[in-house]
């Protein structure tokens, strides 16, 4: 019997996104990966209240439901960022290289339109009606976790050494600053929530420490601060305060 060549099957990054151009230089900028972490975080803690949810419960179909709400505005926000201050600038230097990341936002804004009205429903409906129409919630989140997913691992992979070779270090600096620019305070909050739990222990260090830096004012600090303080558990919050102390 003929053996199989196995590296045939294995997929490589070229045959699952198609030959990135090679970076100008190590990356410095990783415009995804945090706010990536934090979203897959959030996603799967939901999926997985959404599988265990009592929906003839009413409080906690209420709870989950409002936590639902949340994290779309969450992850529509997101979407619009990166089409504002990331697919515009594609556009401009390698047209074809935002064209499937915009059709995949396409396809998930059709999938917060769907999850928005089903929650409505539910919310709308009596509670010995709802087990049925949370299955098919549940079913139709699942769905669009795995297409998320996939998007964002395609974005960490694929476009993001893309920038890296078509920008200089100033143009990844004000695509960040734009982004950053852009989110009004109470939501910096929601996205730091989701973003610093789901980050290593010296990611998180590293990033307080550059978010203090860049910080406007000292409110800004405070606010970075508190979100640390409130979303990450007293190990973690023990182990930034050390490590930020260290490097003060």
């Amino acid at each position: 019997m003929p053996m199989i060549n196995d590296n045939r099957l294995k997929p490589t990054r070229d045959n699952l996104f198609g030959p990135a151009p090679a970076p100008r230089r190590p990356a410095s900028f990783d415009l995804y990966g945090p706010v990536h972490k934090g979203l897959r975080l959030a996603l799967t803690g939901l999926l997985v209240r959404l599988g265990a949810q009592d929906w003839t419960d009413a409080e906690g179909t209420a709870a989950l439901l409002d936590a639902m709400r949340a994290q779309l505005e969450i992850s529509a926000a997101h979407l619009r960022h990166e089409e504002e201050h990331i697919h515009r600038l594609l556009d401009a230097r390698q047209p074809e290289g935002a064209i499937r990341p915009r059709h995949q936002h396409e396809a998930h804004d059709a999938a917060f339109a769907d999850l928005a009205l089903m929650i409505e429903t539910i919310a709308a409906t009596p509670g010995n009606a709802r087990p049925a129409l949370g299955r098919r919630l549940y079913l139709r989140f699942s769905t669009f976790v795995a297409e998320d997913f996939e998007h964002m691992a395609e974005e960490e992979q694929a476009v993001q050494p893309m920038l890296q070779a078509l920008l200089t270090d100033e143009e990844m600096q004000a695509i960040e600053a734009g982004i950053l620019a852009a989110i009004p305070p109470a939501r910096a909050q929601a996205f730091l929530r989701l973003m610093l739990p789901a980050m290593s222990r010296p990611e998180r260090a590293a990033f307080l420490i550059g978010a203090r830096a860049k910080a406007p004012d000292d409110t800004a600090v405070a606010m970075i601060e508190g979100s640390a303080m409130n979303s990450l558990d007293a190990a973690d919050w023990r182990d930034l305060q050390k490590r930020l102390a260290l490097a003060a």
